[in-house]
């Protein structure tokens, strides 16, 4: 029988793939996103269903839950993966862009699972899937406030799969490294000042780090994560191996990416 599963950040990138391949193994897919269109888009095509919701609205997320439990008698599956990126010199930053990232890389994680977790655990089944990312494991300069949401992601994440299993609810942590998705050609938010050294986006250092890895195949990785209750997902090989590296010395690690990153910086801002 199929499952219920809920994708927030449903109509692009990663939560994209997420829905088509739940939908391709039979489960019935929530699609939801801040952009409607795009949630319809992608809930046409892989015949689920839309819903336009904002992920720093707790009440939003809380009716969405509500709404999908109402409709289906349960929900297997909760892939909190909306988000943004916002990176930059911290010199540049201001309090809002702080904020925003917070609102919604974090607090709408926090969301997901305060709307979520209450009813898996009371149907004794579920898993709860939160998208973070490599950076949640190291800590590349220049993006310093998305390197602080993905570290409380994975933080999140660990410490409530420890309670969850008493209630044998599964919770899986998804750290993957450079995705070929749209957020790598966003500068921002579109009513936030765009720090120098990001204006057309960080596809151009991304891709100098090699090829990127497909949301499609991702999404596979975390299918199979989630059938083996793994407490964290990190893919590919590459993201791995940045883990180890930090892992194994990572003052040593942050001196490296410190140097590369301020010569590259120094490469955008001359154009």
């Amino acid at each position: 029988m199929g499952r219920i599963a809920i994708v927030t950040g449903g109509g692009s990138g990663i939560g994209e793939a997420l829905s088509r391949a739940l939908a391709a193994r039979g489960d019935t897919v929530i699609v939801a996103d801040i952009d409607g269109a795009a949630a319809e888009r992608v809930a046409g095509e892989v015949q689920g269903v839309a819903a336009k919701v904002d992920v720093r609205d707790a009440a939003a997320v809380q009716a969405l839950v509500d709404d999908t439990v109402a409709a289906h008698g349960r929900l297997d599956l909760i892939f909190n993966n909306a988000g943004i990126g916002i990176g930059g010199d911290v010199l540049e930053l201001t309090v809002a862009h702080w904020d925003r990232i917070i609102d919604i890389n974090l607090r709408g994680v926090v969301h997901g699972v305060q709307a979520a977790y209450p009813v898996m655990a009371r149907q004794r089944s579920g898993h709860i899937v939160n998208t973070a990312s490599v950076a949640g494991l190291v800590a590349p300069p220049y993006m310093a406030p998305y390197v602080a949401v993905k570290h409380a992601v994975v933080g999140l994440s660990l410490a409530l799969r420890g309670e969850a299993a008493a209630h044998k609810v599964g919770v899986t942590v998804v750290c993957p490294g450079w995705t070929d998705t749209p957020i790598l050609d966003s500068t921002g938010p579109a009513d936030l000042s765009t720090p120098s050294g990001i204006d057309g986006g960080v596809r151009e250092v991304a891709e100098k780090m090699g090829k990127l890895y497909s949301p499609a195949a991702l999404a596979q990785d975390i299918l199979r994560g989630i059938e083996r209750n793994k407490a964290m997902v990190v893919t590919p090989g590459k993201a791995r191996f940045m883990w180890r590296l930090a892992r194994l010395s990572p003052t040593g690690l942050a001196a490296v990416t410190g140097v590369l990153a301020r010569r590259e910086q120094k490469k955008l801002r001359a154009r």
